[in-house]
């Protein structure tokens, strides 16, 4: 049995031993209230093998490579961290890409990063986070950045942090859980009210979680049209901006989260994401199978949500010969081998139960 057609997973985190060794020493067991996992390559891989994933477009999560140290130790550990990356990829060609990690806020070493990551290590995008030290994504001083991005058309994947409103807000609740969204959804919208995406349109911007709020606030966010300060900075309309990104499933494969989606955006602009390892494995069981049941969707969309849609951003993925059209995710696998797969797996029962909730 061997995965064909698999789903590309473009929200899959890495944790490299740098990053768990600077954690470590400033005290730091959590990001955003969940417990960094004990992670190697092996246990993504058993993971994708388990829910039909060919191939894990990777990415360092919060809190990124800046721990408050200055530009030296943010430039050191990004290059660790990509190195890792691309390291791992050239182990398992067939099952990794990676986004890049950059030393945000930086924006000059963050410049050199990018170029490197890009043009040396053949990284297949970067991963920037909504915010960092409270900027956000659109700020001026990125501008540079933005335009190195633009000239090399990259993909970005925009990743929330936790916003120092966010950290003070005193609320009892896992940052991961509401402030992360929160994040992603102020730094999509400064980066259309910015004037960001109307100077850069090169860059091909993807949203974690759904987008966050956005996708059910978009709406009321384009009321900026009426506002004669955002019209030059978004001369097409608020809502063609909200359009043009591309939006990944990661722990928002809902029915709910999916039919704002559907109403508000191109089905190819929706991407498979499972978060994994901060989405542990019975949670990625979840998302597969809760994505797997809705009735909204065509066989031939969700088959683009799994894979196809990805092969618009990262045509080397494409097998040879392949058409995107429906297919079956394993090869020659058996009826055995198939409830095996589905049912025996220790996970397997809590995923469903949790779904039904």
């Amino acid at each position: 049995m061997s995965i064909k057609q698999g789903r590309i997973d473009i929200h899959h985190h890495i944790i490299p031993p740098a990053f768990v060794d600077a954690m470590n020493a400033r005290g730091l067991h959590q990001v955003a209230g969940a417990t960094l996992p004990d992670w190697t390559p092996e246990k993504s891989i058993e993971v994708m093998d388990a829910n039909g994933i060919e191939r894990a477009i990777t990415s360092l999560s919060a809190p990124g490579v800046h721990f408050g140290d200055g530009v030296q130790q943010a430039s050191e550990l990004a290059r660790r961290c990509n190195d890792f990356a691309a390291q791992m990829r050239t182990r398992y060609p067939s099952r990794f890409g990676n986004f890049a990690v950059l030393p945000m806020p930086f924006t000059d070493a963050a410049c050199r990063e990018a170029v490197h990551a890009l043009d040396v290590l053949k990284a297949e995008g970067i991963v920037l986070l909504g915010s960092t030290d409270g900027v956000f994504l659109g700020d001026p001083r990125f501008d540079e950045l933005m335009a190195e991005l633009d000239r090399r058309k990259s993909v970005v994947l925009v990743h929330p942090n936790m916003h120092q409103t966010s950290e003070s807000i005193g609320l009892q609740t896992p940052g991961f859980l509401i402030e992360f969204l929160c994040d992603t959804t102020r730094a999509a919208v400064n980066l259309i009210l910015s004037g960001t995406m109307e100077r850069y349109p090169g860059i091909r911007w993807i949203l974690a979680h759904s987008g966050g709020f956005l996708p059910f606030v978009a709406w009321r966010v384009s009321l900026a049209n009426l506002l004669p300060e955002f019209q030059q900075q978004a001369p097409q309309g608020v809502m063609t901006y909200i359009r043009r990104f591309y939006y990944d499933t990661a722990l928002s494969p809902s029915p709910y989260s999916m039919a704002v989606l559907k109403e508000l955006v191109e089905p190819s602009h929706i991407l498979f994401g499972s978060d994994y390892p901060f989405a542990p494995a019975p949670a990625t069981v979840l998302q597969c199978r809760t994505l797997e049941n809705l009735d909204m969707w065509s066989p031939a969309i969700l088959h683009g949500i799994n894979r196809g849609h990805a092969l618009s951003l990262f045509p080397q993925y494409r097998q040879p010969n392949e058409t995107v059209t429906p297919a079956p995710i394993y090869q020659g696998e058996s009826f055995s081998q198939r409830l095996r797969r589905s049912m025996g797996r220790p996970i397997g029962a809590l995923a469903e139960r949790l779904r039904k909730r």
